[in-house]
């Protein structure tokens, strides 16, 4: 595994070092802000003793509430990508700060205080020259645990496609590339362990003055902090110019989506003089990319004829390819979007057993399996239990009641059931691992799923303002079938390859790509 992780370093090392400068301009843009509006609200809460009880519980409070869900709650106001993370990352931040500096300046010894006010001093220069400088120890150490916090818990920032080393750890769940976790991980931990030695040395620096050794090192870190705030002030502008040309791609965190995604991006850079900002594995799929695509922040996306139909239209029944004239009038008229390129590849939901119970029990159709679902674990991705045609429905269809269901990400399920932590796991058709498995893919003998095929949805105001973009798109009309999609997922999550090697080997083997 050591030896995979530095290998992983080594070829992808343009991979990790852009991602390593997101996650130090979303964790550094959210600890400067934190850090700002908790001392000043800290210091407030301290003059102003009676609101100090209601600052620090609303502070308490939300910091109470999970990551994930104040993203969730946050996406509606702020949208997604990175000021949506900053801003959960920066109301993470602002408890320790608030409650180290309230707390630094609570604890000084009120005669010093007293002395101070004898002698004539004002409160503000109480505050400056007296309370604060005493206080900073405590304030540092606060601010050392924020700072931490923040660098490890900005990972999480990928699930609403900001950047930073989350996408690193996120991608290798979903592609069952334990290697790149580890590599996304082990980053996060070294970033956040420097940060915390250079505020180390600060804060001794801080207690000791008159000592030259220390001032030395204070004036580099100083430096070295400077240089690296302007570099990500820079990149930030940088990024805001180079929108203009710039279409914004989105995958869900799937294999295959991954893969797409790499070939819409290769083609329309290679075909074209437009420029592609591709963000994969967006965190909840369709429920977070629909929204995103409707307010702009993201141009295409590839979709699912049944996943359209019944999760964004909220039609009601099993949509069928014959329906696919009214769900394209259904998308121009209520949305602006267009369907161009269908890939040729339909893929279903389907129900997996581990083999050993398939053949124990002779299990081989969904109706089968309902006869003995009462003593079997039962696990799939989040959104399959809210899904119009998922959990629920597809459990009153077959009168299916298994004894515990799972909720997991959809990159753990084969994980998972190897490990003979779950019997039973939704699969897709195209799954890349389905061969490798010791599983057995039963029988819809009801036909519940309803059609699933892949193709690009396009806002309309893309395709008028470039016109080229349909013709590069509708090169891979038809050119996937669902064997293929399985071999190229299976090159990814097997082989080991990287999506962005397998498309492009395709595109090259079909003479789509030079």
């Amino acid at each position: 595994m050591i030896s995979q992780i530095l290998n992983i370093y080594i070829d992808r090392r343009d991979f990790f070092i852009d991602l390593t400068i997101q996650h130090l301009e979303i964790s550094m843009t959210a600890i400067i802000i934190a850090a700002v509006l908790g001392l000043i609200l800290g210091v407030i809460i301290s003059e102003y003793e009676k609101s100090s009880s209601f600052v620090l519980g609303v502070v308490n409070f939300i910091y109470t509430i999970p990551s994930i869900s104040l993203l969730g709650i946050l996406i509606p106001f702020s949208g997604i990508g990175n000021s949506t993370a900053i801003i959960a990352l920066t109301i993470y931040g602002l408890l320790p700060i608030v409650r180290s500096t309230y707390t630094g300046i609570k604890n000084i010894n009120p005669i010093i205080i007293e002395a101070a006010e004898g002698m004539g001093s004002t409160r503000f220069q109480i505050l400056y020259k007296i309370k604060l400088p005493l206080a900073v120890p405590v304030i540092m150490s606060g601010l050392r645990n924020m700072v931490v916090m923040t660098i490890a818990l900005a990972g999480i920032a990928s699930f609403i496609g900001a950047g930073g080393l989350g996408v690193a750890i996120y991608r290798g769940i979903t592609t069952n590339n334990e290697a790149m976790t580890m590599a996304g991980s082990i980053l996060i931990a070294v970033v956040a362990l420097i940060f915390d030695t250079i505020l180390g040395i600060i804060e001794k620096s801080l207690d000791k003055k008159g000592n030259k050794k220390y001032k030395v090192k204070r004036k580099i870190i100083y430096t070295i902090s400077s240089i690296l705030i302007l570099a990500i002030m820079i990149t930030s502008v940088l990024n805001i110019k180079s929108e203009k040309n710039t279409i914004k791609i989105a995958t869900k965190p799937m294999t295959e989506q991954y893969i797409i995604g790499e070939m819409m991006s290769s083609l329309i850079e290679n075909k074209t003089d437009l420029n592609v900002e591709l963000t994969q594995g967006f965190g909840g799929g369709t429920s977070n990319i629909q929204p995103a695509m409707e307010k702009e922040e993201f141009d295409i996306y590839p979709e699912y004829t049944g996943t359209a139909w019944n999760n964004v239209l909220k039609k009601k029944g099993i949509y069928n390819e014959s329906m696919f004239l009214q769900l394209q009038d259904a998308y121009n008229k209520d949305y602006k979007f267009k369907w161009i390129g269908m890939y040729g590849f339909n893929n279903t939901y389907g129900l997996a057993i581990r083999k050993e119970i398939a053949d124990k029990y002779n299990i081989k159709t969904y109706s089968d399996l309902a006869k003995y679902s009462n003593n079997l674990v039962f696990g799939a991705e989040y959104d399959f239990y809210e899904r119009e045609d998922g959990f629920n429905d597809l459990s009153k269809a077959y009168g299916l009641k298994f004894k515990k269901n799972v909720e997991l990400d959809i990159g753990l399920k084969y994980k998972a059931i190897k490990n003979k932590d779950i019997d039973v796991m939704n699969i897709f058709t195209t799954d890349g691992q389905l061969n490798t498995s010791n599983i057995v893919v039963l029988k819809d003998d009801k036909n519940f799923y309803p059609s699933y095929m892949c193709g690009n949805v396009v806002r309309k105001e893309i395709i008028e303002n470039h016109p080229e973009i349909k013709e590069v798109l509708l090169e891979l009309n038809n050119k996937i079938d669902n064997k293929e999609m399985s071999k190229l997922n299976y090159e990814v999550e097997v082989e080991g390859k990287e999506p962005k090697v397998v498309a492009n080997e395709f595109l090259t083997e079909r003479g789509l790509l030079k």
